[in-house]
């Protein structure tokens, strides 16, 4: 029931009741809802702005829990990525190197993997840059531990074969040192030719001994030639000892092995002598590694003591007579 109201009139001194039409009554009430709609929007327009809603608080909590475990995620890459490292610089500086292998090229270990493009799935979502990131690093590392877990794979291969690959290093001198009439007479490296007076590169050692002296293989390993078709080398033997290791021995006598022969280290292959190029009796002897020719000097460990390998280091040094 609305009140009544009433004023006072002056001129009567009296008070009078007061009407209100319809019209008024509707003002009065459009004004009302108008100022409550206005607060109303401006409260809610401001809550919306400052205060977060339910769905907005549990997408917060979702965010927060994504970034500790964004978080905890890179903490353990980096710890992987730390040890893969370290098992990179142990597979090619330390077990490579103890079976004489290559290191893995760089190509093959860190290699691309792929275009831009194939990570265009995550352009759509907000952190697009982000999930690119973890995901491409993600894959990089695995496609690294895939790589090293097959390196270790070939080094476990090349551990099994440690006692055939010992065996098959050339690690003795192919003259027994008894024999030896004047040791080394021309060394690794350049020198004269005793032929042609030109400066050449030897790329062997030459051991000096009276003609028909035995020649002995130096490691386990297939006669690759036995014949006297390389020019210069006369009568001469190539070995094929595997794991990248050939040796050759050239001007014999005769040879005392055939092609295709399995040898053992130490078993005879042939007699001093001067055939080829040669000026007087001895053995021409290379030890070639992948292809290139390698200093001798570095493999005679098995047959020597250490003070009889620092003599024939020295001596080799000293050599200047060049028989071939």
């Amino acid at each position: 029931m609305s009140k009544v109201r009433y004023r006072f009139n002056t001129k009567s001194l009296t008070y009078e009741k007061v009407k209100t039409t319809l019209r008024e009554r509707l003002w009065r009430f459009t004004t009302y809802l108008a100022t409550g709609l206005v607060f109303a929007t401006i409260t809610i327009f401001l809550s919306r702005q400052f205060l977060p809603s339910p769905s907005e608080k549990k997408r917060d909590r979702e965010i927060e829990a994504l970034k500790l475990q964004y978080e905890l995620l890179e903490k353990k890459m980096i710890q992987a990525e730390a040890v893969l490292s370290d098992l990179e610089d142990r597979d090619d500086n330390i077990y490579r190197a103890i079976f004489e292998s290559e290191p893995l090229p760089k190509s093959i270990r860190y290699g691309g993997s792929g275009g831009s493009d194939k990570y265009e799935v995550f352009d759509s979502y907000d952190n697009a840059d982000l999930l690119k990131t973890v995901t491409e690093r993600m894959e990089r590392l695995t496609k690294q531990i895939y790589i090293q877990s097959k390196s270790f794979d070939e080094v476990v291969k090349l551990a099994k074969n440690k006692e055939k690959l010992f065996a098959s290093l050339p690690a003795i001198m192919p003259i027994n040192q008894k024999d030896l009439s004047h040791a080394v007479t021309s060394g690794f490296g350049w020198r004269t030719h005793p032929i042609y007076k030109t400066q050449e590169f030897h790329q062997g050692m030459d051991f000096s001994a009276e003609q028909g002296t035995p020649i002995y293989a130096t490691g386990d390993g297939t006669i690759a030639e036995a014949d006297n078709l390389a020019q210069g080398y006369g009568n001469h033997v190539v070995i094929n000892h595997g794991f990248g290791y050939q040796t050759l021995y050239g001007h014999m006598s005769r040879i005392a092995c055939r092609a295709g022969q399995k040898v053992l280290r130490g078993q005879l292959i042939g007699y001093v002598g001067s055939t080829g190029l040669s000026t007087a009796p001895h053995v021409h002897y290379e030890v070639i590694k992948n292809g290139d020719a390698v200093n001798p000097i570095n493999y005679y460990y098995n047959d020597l003591s250490p003070q009889q390998y620092q003599m024939l280091v020295e001596s080799s040094k000293k050599a200047t007579q060049s028989f071939d």
